[in-house]
């Protein structure tokens, strides 16, 4: 005969197992992001397929750098300083194109090979 009793325990523990990961997954994090992607994924994407000019391109990245920086909101996200840096160079702003690659330089070291490479080569 079958025990009633036994059947609910034996179906306790998987339930209350589903339950606990159900859970888990519904939970929010509260830490912050370590980077500010909202501006600076849409304008690569737009530089790619050719939309955008390049001038139109450095404002818009200028304009996330600066709200950024005033809302005190996450740093800014590896390769965004040197994707500048390439957009003042295609523009002939070989100073502005230095110090976006220094700037990119500094705040990923391991950038540094690449960022001298393109400091080097621009006129």
């Amino acid at each position: 005969m079958f025990n009633k009793n036994h059947i609910l325990t034996g179906l306790a523990l998987p339930v209350a197992a589903a339950c606990a990961l159900l859970t888990g997954c519904a939970t929010t994090s509260s830490t912050p992001p370590l980077y500010q992607w909202d501006a600076y994924q849409p304008q690569v994407h737009e530089f790619f397929k050719g939309q955008k000019s390049s001038t139109e391109q450095i404002d818009a990245l200028e304009k996330a750098r600066q709200q950024a920086l005033g809302a005190g909101k996450a740093a800014l996200p590896p390769g965004f300083h040197a994707h500048l840096g390439a957009l003042y160079a295609s523009v002939g702003n070989s100073s502005s194109a230095k110090q976006e690659f220094a700037a990119e330089k500094q705040s990923f070291p391991e950038s540094s090979a690449y960022m001298d490479f393109l400091s080097s080569h621009l006129k």
